[in-house]
């Protein structure tokens, strides 16, 4: 299960991680290049406004490829498989690196944008897959930790992106084209040691009927003395269905059964991207400066935010044992409070020489809380309240609002920090509030229950108490 998680993760949501976070490096050498380019190609100097509006696309480009992604792959788990979707984003990895890592010695920067949106594309379909796969092969007294492992990987593609795009790796002028190009490595990685492993049961019998290979798979996740309890609960499963074929995303809107599963997932994935976690990153250069550090120091400081987001996705492993409720929970409410604190030590930082400390503290105390609730436990969560026929149109549906929430925050987020500078942690925190009370109010446990014990729970959301 360990090393089938490791497969699955490494060309899944590492990518998104990796990809987000190591575009930032280069920023400058990238002006250069398009500068340089479009000098050679028309003899004229670029236009600033025209570099900007360039630069733009090439970073917000992969927003959009990654709405893409989570729009085709349902789809794709639906034909494919879980594994054999998988396994084909890979392609797109690697077509995507090839496009990146050619932009610079051809003089296209457009090869450059086109690979930033195949790589967005990449994405999408990891972000919807993976969480989707693991969800369906791990034991139900499992299924919470091994979930975690989308976490894991996220926030370790940060970290690895972070430490491969310092100046004195592939960070520098000579060496960008390779750090994009670099992508390609995990995608090679789950080529090689995925196919090792077994398609998810449940997709097996449920959507395959075939009961053989399902058996076979569950003996090698399980061992061949643990399987048959996991095998019962799915054909159980199988058989309240009834046949049901694999739902259209627009179907789960029209069924009353799905409404409030379907509500919580969109309120959950929203809360996610819209929680403020974009503004402390924002914020952390600017804090750390007020607290002393040099500026040629602040890359490597900055590498801390990307530790502390790995250990407590780590921590989460164990951690999740107490319930997804407690530490979804705990986690807003967390970030309600680093939120509050945040804003004043922002606000009364010039008065005294301590508060600065405060402030970074706060940074990291915050990054912290969102690993523990909303970055760990929303996708594991989303495989859970669906039963096998509505989980990949559930993940579509939660992929396509989690890209939109992004893109939306980073189109707006720029002018609420103008207009409320240090006070538009107040909108997050009073997000982090609502959100903790819709869960609280809504959500019930669903550690250690089967998806149809878990469908029953809504049943009495969706039709009453008396259902």
């Amino acid at each position: 299960l360990f090393l089938a998680v490791c497969a699955v993760g490494i060309g899944g949501t590492f990518q998104y991680g990796y990809n987000v976070s190591i575009i930032n490096a280069p920023t400058q050498h990238i002006h250069k290049f398009l500068n340089e380019t479009w000098s050679s190609r028309y003899h004229k100097e670029l236009n600033p406004d025209l570099l900007t509006f360039l630069w733009s696309v090439i970073a917000s480009i992969f927003s959009l490829g990654g709405l893409c992604g989570a729009l085709i792959g349902g789809s794709m788990a639906i034909r494919l498989g879980r594994k054999g979707a998988l396994l084909m984003n890979n392609i797109i990895a690697i077509l995507a690196s090839i496009l990146m890592g050619i932009s610079f010695p051809t003089g296209l920067f457009e090869l450059l944008i086109a690979g930033r949106f195949l790589i967005g594309i990449n994405s999408g379909v990891g972000l919807c897959v993976q969480p989707l796969y693991i969800g369906e092969f791990a034991p139900k007294h499992l299924r919470g930790g091994l979930a975690m492992g989308t976490s894991i990987f996220l926030t370790g593609g940060i970290l690895t992106g972070q430490v491969i795009g310092l100046r004195e790796l592939l960070g520098g002028e000579k060496h960008w084209p390779l750090l994009l190009s670099s992508s390609c490595i995990p995608a090679l990685a789950q080529l090689l040691f995925l196919p090792w492993f077994p398609e998810s049961p449940r997709y097996l019998l449920i959507d395959r009927g075939d009961e053989l290979s399902c058996a076979k798979a569950l003996k090698r996740f399980h061992g061949s003395s643990e399987y048959r309890r996991e095998m019962e609960d799915i054909q159980r499963e199988c058989f309240a269905l009834d046949g049901e074929k694999p739902r259209k995303p627009w179907q789960l809107f029209t069924d009353p059964a799905v409404r409030w599963q379907l509500i919580t997932v969109i309120v959950m994935t929203m809360g996610q991207q819209l929680s403020g976690i974009n503004a402390i990153y924002f914020y952390a250069t600017y804090v750390f400066e007020q607290a002393g550090i040099v500026a040629e120091k602040i890359p490597y400081v900055t590498l801390g935010t990307g530790v502390c987001e790995c250990l407590t996705a780590l921590s989460c492993v164990r951690s999740n044992y107490v319930g997804r409720r407690c530490l979804i929970i705990g986690g807003y409410l967390l970030m309600t409070l680093w939120c509050t604190v945040l804003t004043f030590s922002l606000t009364y930082q010039e008065l005294y020489s301590w508060v600065p400390y405060m402030s970074m503290m706060c940074v990291f105390a915050f990054i912290l809380s969102f690993g523990l609730g909303p970055g760990g436990i929303t996708n594991t969560l989303t495989a859970e309240l669906f039963v096998q026929s509505s989980r990949p149109a559930a993940y579509m549906i939660a992929g396509t609002v989690s890209w939109i929430s992004f893109f939306t925050v980073g189109m707006l987020f720029p002018f609420i920090v103008n207009g409320l500078k240090q006070y538009c942690f107040v909108v997050f925190l009073l997000e982090c509030f609502f959100v903790a009370a819709f869960i609280f109010l809504i959500i019930p446990e669903t550690k250690n229950k089967s998806f149809l014990e878990i469908k029953k729970e809504f049943h009495k959301l969706n039709f009453g108490r008396n259902a």
